[in-house]
């Protein structure tokens, strides 16, 4: 089976757990930068990452990297690839780019030069000057970075996060992807609960259980590189059957979920369901101000609102506050708080056994670990 050159992108922050998630699916000799991870793969390969990454956003075969400086280098390195190799006569091509440090900064012109470029090497192979693109999708991006050029096609159509379950996302949604590296990031052990009390839509929890019960995230939903051809469907349906068998689902676990707002705990309920996580998940309506719990050893991993309009600071304080007051209340507890709160350690009372610079969107965050005492 032929060999691709693959890259998955990731979140900013979460390499090393998308390189243990990764390395844990059996690959080797992977290759990290900042948001990727490069390595080798076949087709059943890349339909095992897209059905099974818990925080990889995309998959990609890397057509070509080179430098360019100028736009004639940029048409001519890209017509020097094979791109019939991969897309079809009738293939539907669109090319995306982005540009970072690079003389090339004009992205518009970038994705122009390179749709041109393989046209032209398509007409050479094909023998025609027009195409349909009527058939499957092949979304192309051109990527620069200090001058460097990165050509590939998306394998996976729609992000990974959409994993298929989040009817409803509320107000201000975490990814999935993210939720499911800080349940990963927060040392969670299966035995113990798993408590939440900001849950808002569930995802952090959802993305717990279905962690627990090795569900394979992508196991309900599709993904483009399906319809080429030469991409076998029977690859992706045994992929699918043999991540199906792997799940526990004899084992039971305690997650529990806390919110203030009864309307988004309903849409909790309702993604948790179907999720197929529906009954390992307690959803409770609790001010935060009423909380309490009788377990002596617990997991509490959350994303509590955090204002961004003065008037919202000191509620913001306040919640900082109160969960450091559970610190000295269940000292066996690991808790793992992820805010945009500049203040957060001086307002919870203590520094962070461990914390992380991540992103969520284009908020700046960090994920702070409490571990227990």
């Amino acid at each position: 089976m032929e060999k691709f050159d693959l890259i998955v992108t990731t979140t900013f922050g979460i390499e090393a757990v998308t390189k243990r998630e990764i390395e844990k699916l059996g690959y080797k000799n992977l290759k990290v930068e900042n948001g990727k991870i490069e390595f080798k793969g076949d087709v059943r390969d890349i339909a095992i990452l897209n059905t099974w990454l818990r925080t990889g956003e995309r998959v990609y075969i890397k057509m070509a990297e080179f430098e360019a400086t100028s736009f004639e280098a940029l048409f001519e390195a890209t017509t020097a690839i094979d791109w019939s190799s991969l897309i079809p006569i009738d293939g539907k091509m669109h090319v995306v780019g982005k540009s970072v440090n690079s003389k090339l900064y004009s992205v518009p012109d970038c994705q122009s030069i390179v749709k041109k470029a393989i046209v032209k090497r398509m007409s050479s192979h094909y023998g025609i000057d027009y195409f349909e693109e009527d058939g499957p999708a092949y979304k192309i991006e051109v990527a620069l970075l200090k001058d460097v050029v990165t050509l590939s096609i998306d394998t996976s159509g729609v992000g990974l996060h959409k994993r298929g379950y989040r009817v409803h996302a509320g107000a201000a949604p975490l990814k999935e992807t993210l939720a499911a590296a800080l349940v990963m990031l927060g040392r969670w052990k299966f035995r113990e609960p798993m408590i939440d009390p900001f849950c808002g839509s569930g995802t952090i929890l959802i993305e717990a259980a279905m962690f627990a019960r090795n569900m394979a995230p992508g196991l309900n939903r599709s993904f483009v590189c399906e319809e080429w051809p030469g991409f076998d469907a029977k690859i992706f349906s045994q992929v699918r059957e043999e991540a199906n068998a792997k799940a526990f689902m004899d084992k039971e676990y305690k997650l529990i979920g806390y919110d203030i707002d009864a309307g988004v705990l309903k849409q909790a309920k309702s993604n948790a369901k179907a999720a197929g996580v529906g009954g390992d998940i307690a959803f409770m309506q609790r001010d935060f101000a009423d909380f309490a719990s009788s377990s002596e050893r617990a997991c509490l991993i959350t994303n509590p609102p955090y204002g961004e309009r003065l008037s919202e600071e000191e509620e913001v304080r306040k919640l900082s506050e109160m969960l450091g007051d559970l610190r000295d209340d269940y000292p066996h507890w690991g808790i793992n708080v992820f805010t945009a709160s500049g203040g957060f350690e001086r307002d919870f009372g203590e520094q962070a056994s461990k914390n992380r610079k991540l992103y969520n969107g284009r908020i700046l965050t960090r994920y702070y670990n409490f571990y227990p005492m």
